[in-house]
């Protein structure tokens, strides 16, 4: 705690705080260090961005820090925020606020608040609802020139023991904003935390309120989630709360349906060993790169197209096709969540490939094989080795070492037919001008067939050389006269 209080000390004393506590008192304004900042020097994690809440206008705002900034834009003047560059800092400042839902908008309806204490009892969760309050209440002075804790539900003694609760009763918060009910999920992963009983409970209960939330903040908080270093506390959570039901049904609908490995108890089960595999095996081949979402989109919804196509055969549950029905399903939610159209085309071509590779291990490819899988992955092969390889949950070791093997080798062969054959960018011989320069034609359905016919022979032999592949063009339109 000492550590603590001394890490929330420095951060006061220190520029800019320091400058805009003066600056405000000298206004006659209260300024308070808010939320997140305060939450995470008290769990000793790293204090980025600074949030400060205040009783000035966000006109009043402006005045008091534009002198000290070297920019100042608004994130959000009608939500009271304004925010600034002060060196290498950048801040946001946020009028006292009581804002809530009214049932019916999917915005939050905003309203001033007139104390700190009214402004942190209407935030999402107790751990941030803390503040320091960096200068005097209006009209009177610090009382030993230190700044003042002001923690109005407990969240230190929360933070303490691991427990996510709510500043006021949780059905009250989630009615003010049904997306907490998200970031209650997120906060749990992201923190470790065990969340209040009576938060769950009234998650459960207003689980239809979130469908009341605008489908780009949902994506937001989804996104949120799923780039923290372990997402699946989270994902359980809102699965078991039935939240995940009304925002991406596809995930609680795998809890039905039977693992053909039958080494996990549903594909559920198994999605989410994917997932945390696959963010293992980011850490550990990319090590410096931030979290990358659509591998970890892949990775939850890889397997979304087996409910449709499963059938009992016999003994034998199979899922044939279940990689295409899942990139159709895959595209559809995430169109439907506004994700933006990078990202739904990249996770829907990974979960259509991702069955690719079995079969590997069994029957030797050939080199035409690996450079289709190459071209047919394109810039997402490196997320299909990730997606491929943390596919692989079966605790029979032998199986697992084997198809590990597999892999290698077949990473092996690409990275030396790359050598030979510059594979990132496999294109026929000839490109389109000398086509049509050959044949005589003008751009056209012709040109485009001729393309495909010399990019199959390049695929199947490798390179060709512009001499070669003119007289195997010229057999080609011969024999087509024919």
């Amino acid at each position: 705690m000492a550590e603590a209080t001394a890490r929330l000390h420095a951060l006061v004393a220190t520029a800019p705080t320091a400058q805009l506590a003066e600056a405000f008192a000298a206004a006659g304004h209260e300024l308070a260090l808010v939320g997140g900042p305060v939450r995470d020097a008290f769990l000793d994690r790293a204090v980025t961005d600074l949030d400060f809440a205040s009783s000035a206008t966000p006109d009043e705002i402006l005045s008091i820090i534009a002198p000290l900034a070297d920019a100042t834009w608004d994130v959000g003047r009608e939500f009271g925020t304004i925010a600034a560059r002060i060196g290498d800092d950048t801040i946001e400042i946020t009028t006292y606020r009581a804002d809530s839902y009214d049932g019916v908008s999917r915005k939050p309806q905003v309203a001033f608040g007139d104390t700190l204490e009214g402004d942190l009892v209407r935030r999402d969760f107790t751990v941030n609802a803390m503040a320091l309050r960096v200068t005097p209440l209006r009209g009177e002075q610090m009382t030993d020139g230190s700044p003042q804790l002001v923690d109005v539900g407990g969240g230190l003694e929360h933070l303490l023991a691991g427990v996510l609760d709510t500043p006021q009763a949780a059905e009250q918060s989630f009615d003010d904003d049904p997306l907490r009910m998200m970031r209650a999920a997120r906060f749990a992963a992201q923190l470790g935390f065990d969340v209040a009983p009576r938060v769950v409970t009234a998650m459960t209960e207003l689980a239809e309120r979130i469908r009341d939330i605008s489908a780009e903040r949902v994506r937001d908080e989804l996104t949120k989630l799923l780039l923290t270093a372990e997402p699946v506390p989270g994902i359980r959570l809102l699965t078991d709360t039935g939240i995940l039901d009304r925002v991406l049904p596809e995930v609680p609908a795998l809890r039905l349906e039977a693992d053909e490995h039958a080494h996990h108890k549903d594909v559920y089960e198994h999605s989410l060993t994917v997932l945390q595999q696959g963010i293992a095996l980011e850490a550990s081949r990319h090590p410096d790169a931030a979290p990358d979402l659509v591998s970890r989109l892949a990775g939850l919804l890889h397997d979304i197209g087996k409910p449709d196509t499963r059938r009992i055969e016999g003994r034998v549950v199979t899922f044939h096709q279940h990689d295409l029905v899942g990139a159709r399903l895959a595209k559809h939610r995430l169109k439907a969540l506004r994700f933006d159209n990078d990202t739904v085309k990249a996770v829907a071509r990974l979960v259509e490939l991702h069955l690719r590779f079995y079969g590997y291990g069994e029957q030797a490819w050939t080199d035409s094989a690996v450079r289709r899988y190459v071209r047919d992955a394109g810039p997402q092969l490196e997320r299909l080795h990730i997606l491929t390889r943390s596919d692989v949950t079966t605790r029979n070791r032998r199986k697992a070492e084997r198809l590990e093997f597999a892999y290698d080798d077949l990473e092996q062969r690409i990275a030396e037919l790359r050598e030979q054959e510059e594979m990132d960018a496999v294109r026929p011989d000839l490109d389109g001008e000398q086509i049509m320069a050959i044949l005589g034609l003008k751009p056209g359905r012709e040109v485009g067939e001729a393309y495909r016919m010399l990019l199959e022979h390049r695929l199947e032999e490798g390179p060709l050389g512009p001499e070669r592949a003119e007289a195997v063009l010229r057999d080609w339109w011969a024999a087509r006269a024919c």
